[in-house]
């Protein structure tokens, strides 16, 4: 039997290798780039307006205001977005000018419209501005030769905003591997079947596909298997034939009907590590085959998704070109008192709160691997050491966060 920690350097240490793709800038969302952005523009590549207004010299307004107007001379050109300007904005005058055109020669300010009132041929300014107000310089955002993005980044809306001004239609991303899921007892039943003495619904495969999906991407179900070495094998050399990842669930444990650990390894999968030093999901069994890896989750349904946190999501992440490979993390202290059994790491589900900036938690309530209800209230998996026994109230641990606080 290993720690964690040592589970957790053996699975992010595999071989699994990122999948670069070229994809259309819309399709990266969510993904990571695995090339570096740099601009061959400026962005904006002019100066620009800011406002709806007037193009300006600054000093020509100075000292204006509502009770001392200062009168400016239009020009006959108006410059709407998309025009350049012809006229020079001489002293005196000024140059209607819409919100993203050029700045025209000359100004080098633009004074919103509702701080002038307008005839015929001129305007009434009745507020100074600095000279550069609402102006939006050539470079301001980006200028050429810059390194916007950098490997390992990841995409999101503004990103992908970003990539369209500079002219970016595509980019190199690490694409997600195929994850499969292949749940195992003779116990199992479809979800839509009748729940009698000796049976359970297969719920395992759901939370880990949904588990998967949170993440963005693809999973495949390969239905279950049942306790049946030569069926089990078929079904597992199926689904490894399509996917990078397989997520096994159930029969890792040391019972007579436990049939996925020698299954594996008469196919001739090695096994990385069996067993690991924490509760839940202590049968964890860690398999490579080829180019494809196996996880032998146990077959509480608690534990499966426990260890997918700690374990099957870093490497997925990892796979993906990610820098932060687990949940975000936090020190947060206890709201009450937990039991806890030294000689092992205990996860244990958590409510969690931020108050003030300070995070706290509380108990889901029961904790036993088998109370499933326990992860859907949870937002919070805490992290209680080995060594630290009871955890009395006030205590601060590490608390990884599952999702709103």
């Amino acid at each position: 039997m290993i720690s964690v920690e040592e589970a957790q350097k053996i699975v992010l240490n595999s071989g699994l290798k990122p999948i670069v793709k070229k994809l259309p800038i819309l399709e990266s969302l969510g993904l990571n780039l695995a090339e570096d952005i740099i601009s061959s523009d400026d962005i904006p590549i002019y100066d620009n307006s800011a406002m709806d207004g007037y193009a300006v010299r600054a000093i020509d307004i100075k000292g204006a205001e509502k009770s001392y107007p200062i009168r400016l001379v239009l020009t006959d050109e108006v410059i709407p977005a998309g025009k350049i300007p012809k006229s020079t904005v001489n002293p005196g005058f000024c140059m209607p000018i819409m919100t993203g055109a050029s700045l025209p020669e000359g100004a080098d300010s633009v004074v919103k419209k509702e701080d002038t009132q307008r005839d015929t041929a001129s305007i009434m300014v009745f507020r100074e501005i600095e000279k550069g107000e609402n102006v939006r310089y050539r470079g301001e955002d980006i200028k050429k030769g810059n390194t916007v993005f950098k490997k390992g980044d990841g995409i999101n809306p503004g990103t992908i905003g970003v990539l369209a001004s500079l002219g970016k239609s595509e980019v190199k991303v690490f694409g997600p591997p195929v994850i499969g899921v292949l749940p195992t007892g003779d116990e199992l039943i479809g979800i839509s079947e009748k729940l009698v003495a000796g049976k359970v619904r297969d719920s395992n495969s759901y939370s880990l596909s949904a588990q998967i999906k949170e993440m963005g991407i693809q999973y495949k179900r390969f239905g279950s298997a049942p306790d049946d070495e030569a069926l089990l094998l078929k079904k597992i050399k199926e689904a490894l034939g399509e996917c990078d990842i397989l997520l096994l669930s159930g029969g890792i444990s040391a019972g007579d009907y436990d049939l996925v650990k020698d299954t594996l390894e008469g196919m001739g999968a090695k096994l990385n590590f069996w067993k690991v030093n924490q509760k839940p999901g202590k049968p964890l069994a860690f398999f490579e085959y080829g180019n494809k890896y196996i996880f032998a989750l146990p077959g509480n349904p608690v534990s499966v998704m426990v260890c997918f946190e700690m374990y099957v999501r870093p490497m997925i992440r990892k796979s993906m070109g990610a820098r932060n490979l687990f949940r975000p993390e936090v020190m947060a202290e206890a709201l009450h008192d937990f039991k806890n059994k030294t000689g092992r790491i205990n996860f244990i589900r958590a409510i969690v709160e931020n108050k003030d900036g300070q995070y706290f938690f509380k108990s889901t309530g029961m904790q036993g691997s088998g109370i499933l209800t326990s992860m859907a209230k949870a937002n919070g998996i805490a992290w209680f050491p080995a060594d630290i026994g009871n955890v009395a109230k006030g205590s601060k641990v590490k608390v990884y966060l599952l999702g709103e606080i």
